[in-house]
């Protein structure tokens, strides 16, 4: 009986039988890999019945690539082919690291580029043989030292002059694509339950809890507005908390010759794969991927219009992703919003279509424009009244508008609770009524949920300094004031 074989142009096609019986073709599903048959002989279809429900069991496990719920997971490629890269792309990744490095095992290579050794080690072998690398030692399991020559040493020299990256191989375009559809934030539902989760080392009232839920669910964006001190950024930090704790991005994206970086460790926080146990082998990851836990990005005040372009070091030549683009999955944060240096009509047109749409346009180095998703929350923090910063046409865009109030006495004195034992401090019995009653009540001084972290700091301070037991006075809450209170 003749073996299954695969289809393919790697092996030999088998048309018929060794009694001239043509062969079927038998579809098993569509993986990874791509469409997945195997050719099979009449005979064996009809003398193994349960043949047929094995293929049709392999092709309900493997599923279709398209209609799958499973969580999306960068599976390692097999062949540059899968990668989408050429052997050229990854020959000027590598000749520029060893111009730089002198020598390296394969290993160590592969590491650099994030090409898998698999797929690296035969083109190392190939290169030696064109006399850019050579080996300088054996290494261990099979591998060996490499070391640039004067050949490839030439070609790392014009390579260089290009555009200096050596670091991670990009990831195609079509490919981050499917990523961000397979993680978007659009249709995730954040229930109450979910919100005090994320919200749980915050004291937010049952009131902000009911204004927040919807905004978050709705994906579009929010202003948040109020006094300064009453949580605004705090709030917006951890809503990202209710989309999910992790998602995959590339460390580097190639566009038509332009690489870009996109994993930023000043604003990523990565998040590696366990190797010792769970359902993820690690050896199945793609290199080129970076697990972070889902961006929450926070542009100030210092926020500029090149920030939010792809931006390339004339030097270099090296490209680096806009802030919109690394938050994609996760929450972008316009602190306050209104006192960048920029006007806000330009801040706002930049951003009133992407707002609408859900996708953006980047201009690349090359002169071509690509379209990428525009997929994060965007949260607008402002001390300042929204109407008084933007016209209708945009605050249309932006469907929800939560003021985050002064916190009331009751709350006020339950922040000054929670925050004495996280300190170390101790309260004398009627140190908290003092405070209220005659640095707030009788002032009129409004209560500022960041009020009693910042006293109960100076108090603290005030302890230590005079080797004092950190017991909160009406005496050392009378001198926080004093200092804190001063020029307000």
């Amino acid at each position: 009986m003749p073996e299954l074989t695969d289809n393919s142009e790697s092996n030999a096609r088998i048309d018929q039988t060794d009694s001239g019986e043509p062969m079927q073709t038998v579809y098993l599903g569509a993986g990874r890999g791509g469409v997945v048959r195997k050719q099979v002989s009449p005979a064996v279809l009809q003398g193994n019945q349960y043949l047929q429900e094995l293929f049709d069991r392999v092709n309900e496990l493997l599923g279709d690539e398209g209609e799958t719920d499973a969580p999306f997971f960068p599976h390692c490629p097999k062949n540059l082919y899968e990668m989408g890269l050429r052997e050229d792309d990854v020959q000027k990744l590598v000749l520029k690291f060893l111009a730089q490095k002198g020598s390296a095992t394969g290993r160590e290579i592969a590491s650099q580029v994030k090409v898998p050794f698999g797929i690296l080690f035969p083109l190392l072998s190939d290169w030696k043989l064109q006399q850019l690398v050579t080996y300088r030692s054996a290494g261990e399991m099979g591998d060996y030292v490499f070391a640039i020559v004067e050949g490839g040493r030439e070609l790392a020299r014009k390579f260089h002059a290009e555009c200096s990256y050596f670091g991670s191989a990009p990831v195609g375009l079509a490919d981050y694509l499917k990523g961000m559809e397979r993680q978007t934030i659009v249709g995730k539902q954040a229930t109450e339950e979910d919100l005090r989760e994320a919200f749980s080392d915050l004291l937010v009232s049952q009131e902000m809890f009911e204004r927040l839920g919807p905004a978050i669910n709705s994906g579009r964006g929010m202003f948040l507005f109020g006094e300064p001190g009453n949580g605004k950024t705090s709030i917006a930090e951890r809503i990202t908390r209710c989309f999910g704790d992790s998602v995959w991005i590339p460390r580097a994206l190639g566009i038509d010759g332009d690489i870009i970086r996109l994993f930023d460790p000043g604003v990523h926080d990565e998040m590696p794969v366990d190797e010792t146990g769970g359902l993820l082998d690690l050896s199945d990851v793609d290199p080129r991927w970076v697990r972070i836990a889902r961006p929450t990005i926070i542009a100030g005040g210092e926020l500029t219009m090149n920030e939010l372009e792809v931006t390339q070091n004339p030097v270099t030549k090296i490209c680096e992703a806009p802030l919109q683009l690394k938050s994609n999955c996760g929450t972008l944060v316009i602190d306050d919003f209104g006192r960048q240096t920029m006007p806000v009509d330009m801040l706002l047109n930049r951003w009133i279509v992407p707002l609408e749409k859900r996708y953006d346009f980047l201009n690349l180095p090359s002169g071509k424009k690509v379209q990428v998703p525009f997929d994060q929350l965007i949260i607008f923090s402002t001390n300042l009244e929204p109407r008084d910063l933007v016209d209708g046409a945009f605050l249309r865009r932006i469907p929800y508008k939560i003021e985050v109030p002064d916190p009331s006495e009751e709350h006020f004195r339950k922040l000054l609770e929670i925050m004495g034992p996280k300190l170390g401090l101790t309260f004398e019995p009627d140190a908290v009524d003092h405070l209220v009653k005659t640095h707030y009540l009788s002032k009129k001084r409004p209560f500022r949920a960041c009020q009693p972290r910042d006293l109960l700091l100076q108090v603290k301070n005030y302890c230590l300094y005079k080797q004092q037991p950190k017991v909160v006075t009406k005496e050392s809450f009378d001198f926080a004031v004093a200092t804190y209170f001063s020029m307000m």
